[in-house]
Parts: structure tokens; sequence; C-alpha cells
């Protein structure tokens, strides 16, 4: 679900910023330090979120660098209520990969900018596809971490993503004129605003078809992802499945959907 692994971004010159060193691998943290030129330190380093692909490599990283490690918080910051009620229920997690224990040293806030030799970053709040996820403006380019990429959608799965949040924040990323986006994973989006266009149409295309699938009769998570991921291999059906969970328990916060239990992967869902 990396595509070709996780992009790490080096930004700057002389004392540089790195953004998502990512995962805890040796082999990574060698090619971040090679890329740096003769004489070069790393003053910052930013993640995106704290998923196991992007988070976990920031404490080498500073270890060998000594620079602080900056984020929007823990691996639960940023979740909406009704995310932190279904992870208090202990009922919905699908265990996506997240770095429990990742701890930034300074918190960035919505809004708040980074600065160094050469750049400039605000710090945007883009929950989604997880609660403490950051995308990171730099005039009209965004390193948008898994936000937004050209080669995927991304996974939205409760209690860490939300579908709520995930659509709320492409409507913003929408209206800060960026036109590139440098992505976590795979290429550079070259046509942020039509990608972004493209991927809440196809949200709303896939909220419409689970509220059809509905009307015909309960169903859960499961059996609506085998029903409308049918091109989809057998072997990703279970992250499908994940999204479609998202998109019931946000269509049940707008009364859209009823659930016919307590709310959890297994649970029935009804029309609102």
């Amino acid at each position: 679900m990396t595509l070709h692994g996780t992009n790490s971004w080096i930004l700057g010159e002389g004392r540089v910023a790195v953004i998502d060193p990512g995962p805890e691998d040796p082999a990574h943290l060698r090619a971040i330090l090679g890329a740096l030129a003769p004489g070069e330190t790393v003053s910052h380093i930013l993640v995106t979120h704290a998923h196991r692909d992007h988070a976990p490599l920031a404490r080498a990283l500073a270890a060998a660098t000594g620079a602080p490690v900056l984020a929007f918080g823990d691996a639960t910051a940023g979740r909406s209520q009704a995310m932190a009620r279904l992870a208090a229920g202990g009922r919905a997690g699908g265990g996506e990969g997240v770095d429990a224990g990742f701890r930034p040293d300074e918190r960035l806030a919505d809004g708040e900018t980074v600065a160094g030799a050469g750049w400039s970053l605000t710090a945007l709040h883009t929950p989604g596809h997880m609660g403490n996820h950051l995308c990171f403006l730099w005039g009209e380019r965004l390193f948008s971490g898994d936000h937004v990429m050209a080669w995927s959608s991304s996974l939205v799965s409760p209690p860490d993503g939300d579908m709520g949040q995930y659509m709320a924040a492409l409507d913003r990323l929408a209206g800060t004129g960026a036109r590139v986006a440098h992505p976590g994973h795979g290429p550079d989006v070259t046509d942020l605003p039509d990608r972004i266009a493209a991927l809440a149409a196809h949200r709303r295309a896939r909220e419409a078809q689970i509220r059809a699938a509905l009307a015909e009769g309960p169903a859960t998570a499961a059996a609506l992802a085998a029903r409308l991921y049918a091109d989809t291999p057998e072997a990703l059906l279970p992250a499908a499945a994940r999204n479609v969970f998202a998109h019931l328990v946000d269509l049940a916060e707008r009364g859209l959907a009823r659930p016919e239990g307590p709310v959890d992967p297994d649970t029935r869902f009804g029309p609102g």
C-alpha cells in the first residue's frame, strides 16, 4: 500500500529540512544522510502523520542530526469527537500501521509557519487519512503526505481516519491555490486542482453507491465492499471494507444511515 515506498523530501541548502523520514529502516536512514551535500546539516524534521511508513525513522534521524521532530501531535491528536467515541469503545480499529509511540519534540499548530535556509512552510491540519495529518504549503507547492496522491486514493479507516474530515480537508486544500503536490508515495501530482476535484468526486460517487445499496436492505461494510468493489483484487478487499466502513460511520453521523447495533466493522447498517 506504499507503491514503491515512502518519499522523504529534503528542502533547502546548508541547514535543511526533512519531510517524512519514513519507516524504521537503516537503509532509508543512510539514503537520507547520503543525499546531503558535504557540510549540510538537518535543522528540522517534519512528519505529516504518525503511520509506520512515515514517522518512526524520525527518532533515528533526530539522534543522528540533533534536529527536532515537528508534527501536529501524537498518534491520537486531531481525532473528531465521533472517532474518539469509536476509539474509546475499542471496537472499530483496523490496525493500519499506526506508530502508537510517536511523540514530536515540537507541536505545529494549524496555520503555523516554519522557515529555514531557502524554505518556508505553512502547516495545514488536514485530518481524514489520520487525525494528526498535516500538509505543508510552500507557495504553489504542497507536500501532501497521504492526503492527495497521484497513483491512488487514500485509505480512510476509523477511528484513525474520518471520512467527514477527509472531505472537508480536500475542500480546504482546493482553496490554497497550490498547483503541484509532492506526496508521501508515488509520483508528483502535477495537476493538483484537478486531482483534488477527482478525489472528491470519487468519494461522493462511492457514497451514492453505498446509499443506493442500503436502500435495498441493511448490510455490513464487508458485504458492501464485495459488492461495490467487484473489480478489486481479493487481497485488497479488507482495505476497501475499511473505506466503506468510514463512509458508513460518516453517513450515520449525518443521519443518512442507521447502525443496527454498536458501531463496529461487523455491524449492519440500514438507511437513515
